[in-house]
């Protein structure tokens, strides 16, 4: 303004600036884009100058904090039982286990429970982990792998390690997924073994069907500590093996009367002994049994012990509601081959107490060697119980079921089985007798059909007497077994399988061979 009003003035400015005077307008102009320029360039020489600003951090989740969607679920026991009776040895075994490897600072190994079916394997691992799950603060995991579930397929590793993924807080979208079941299999297991470590937590993997399985749910850390049930025997390297058996005579009646829901001095103990037998001691057993006589108020122990002796189909009393011993050994039957399926109905059949490869081969008609197999797996199956000397035996209510399941195919009857069974025992009597009897005496011929079975190696007379004794012991009635129920056995001596074979010498052969003893 100060050029403008100068400029209409008659005063004259000297030298450039008089130029300045003369054209006023344009010095204006030129003076208000020089002030913006100078108004430009300081404020860029302020920004130059200033302190960088950061952009604000997003908010990090601290650590142990659940990421949204996500859900903690480490305390998925299920309840303890109220009627968990001892198995005080086998409990005082596991924890001494656990202890010994936490003092010593070693790594925990894996702990099979396994035992036949219906023994308790669950009810036992369920009632561990609640004894120990202070030793294991951060977490108590339980897992159905449905290994021998009716209806119910065994669970994928897969799919049971997105359900511990998301029971330790892990997103559905973080959980590895694709087309690949190995590749996605190896990234779970390895997202799993990731946040278990350096954690100690306590696994229990129920009713596994095989160790391939499980293993992909091991965790790598070295302080937690997985329990493992299956009814099979399960190879595992590391694993500590934890049998469960049949319940003692006495801790069996002191469950029947913890589940019967009456009072010990109403229950005569002499009736619930006999109970308890004819459940072969079995847990499942005996709880089914107990209810049955709970919910009839109007039974006595003693009318449910009449009916359970002059009952034809035992295994068919033993059931409650949708429960039935017969249900859970048909699981593991069922899981057989049709050819081991074969082989174990004809075990139902034997007429003794104990059976080897030798008198399976002939009770199946098969080689000495498909036998062995035979009771191998019957064995890795928990179908049957082994003893020293390579002697096999049949739980009281599996020889039942076997035997059952023997007389609906109609295959082959009690007689064509100890007709086998004698042919055997007569053909392997010839040939130690060759070996007992004193020099010059005579001994009797092979029997009928001696050529069609395979018999032991006896080519001493130290072997044909062990061989004597050992059979002897087998060929027992076999009412004498722990739970065996009069009058659904043949009872079977070696006359009488003389007799039924057709042979007629078999007693005259065994009184020969006692009387030519050295």
């Amino acid at each position: 303004m100060g050029l403008v009003t100068n400029a209409v003035s008659e005063s004259q400015w000297p030298g450039w600036l008089g130029w300045l005077q003369r054209h006023g307008w344009f010095s204006f102009a030129l003076l208000g884009g020089a002030m913006v320029g100078l108004a430009v360039l300081l404020a860029a020489l302020s920004e130059s100058g200033a302190p960088e600003r950061r952009a604000a951090p997003t908010p990090q989740p601290e650590e142990g904090a659940v990421p949204p969607g996500a859900a903690l679920v480490l305390r998925s026991l299920p309840r303890d039982t109220t009627a968990f009776t001892d198995r005080s040895a086998e409990l005082e075994a596991l924890v001494r286990s656990v202890r010994n490897s936490q003092e010593s600072g070693e790594a925990l190994p894996v702990h099979v429970i396994d035992g036949m079916p219906g023994v308790g394997k669950t009810t036992f691992a369920v009632h561990a982990g609640h004894v120990l799950s202070e030793r294991f603060p951060d977490g108590q995991l339980f897992v159905n792998l449905n290994g021998h579930t009716t209806g119910r397929p065994p669970v994928q590793a897969t799919e049971a390690l997105a359900s511990l993924l998301a029971a330790t807080g892990v997103p559905a979208q973080r959980i590895p997924v694709g087309d690949d079941l190995g590749a996605v299999t190896e990234a779970r297991a390895a997202m799993w073994r990731s946040q278990l470590a350096n954690k100690k937590a306590l696994l229990i993997l129920d009713n596994a069907a095989s160790y391939r399985q499980l293993e992909p749910l091991l965790p790598g850390g070295s302080d937690c500590l997985v329990l493992v049930t299956s009814r099979k025997r399960l190879a595992a390297y590391e694993e500590v093996v934890l049998p469960v058996e049949a319940l003692p005579a006495e801790h069996a009646v002191d469950l029947f009367v913890r589940l019967s829901g009456r009072s010990a001095e109403s229950l005569d103990r002499a009736v619930l002994g006999q109970l308890v037998e004819l459940c072969g001691y079995l847990p499942l057993g005996v709880s089914l049994l107990a209810a049955r006589l709970r919910h009839r108020p109007s039974w006595s122990a003693e009318d449910l012990r009449a009916r359970l002796v002059t009952a034809g189909d035992r295994l068919g009393e033993l059931r409650a509601g949708e429960r039935a011993v017969a249900a859970t050994f048909s699981l593991s039957y069922q899981d057989l081959t049709p050819e081991r399926q074969h082989f174990f109905r004809c075990l139902g059949l034997y007429p003794g107490t104990e059976l080897d490869a030798f008198s399976g081969a002939a009770l199946g008609s098969v080689s000495v060697a498909a036998a062995r197999e035979g009771l191998d797996t019957l064995y890795d199956a928990h179908l049957i119980e082994e003893h020293p000397g390579s002697r096999f035996r049949l739980h009281d209510l599996l020889r039942d079921y076997a035997r059952g399941l023997a007389d609906e195919g109609g295959s082959m009857t009690p007689v064509h089985a100890v007709q086998r069974v004698c042919s055997y025992y007569l053909a392997a009597l010839a040939v130690a007798n060759r070996h007992i009897a004193r020099n010059g005496a005579s001994t009797p011929n092979s029997p009928d059909g001696a050529a069609q079975v395979e018999t032991p190696p006896i080519d001493s007379r130290t072997a044909a007497l062990g061989w004597r004794d050992t059979s002897g012991r087998r060929w027992q009635d076999p009412r004498h077994q722990n739970g065996g129920s009069e009058g659904d056995r043949t009872d079977v001596s070696r006359s009488e399988c003389g007799a039924r074979s057709g042979a007629g010498h078999a007693s005259r052969v065994a009184g020969e061979s006692r009387g030519r003893l050295g």
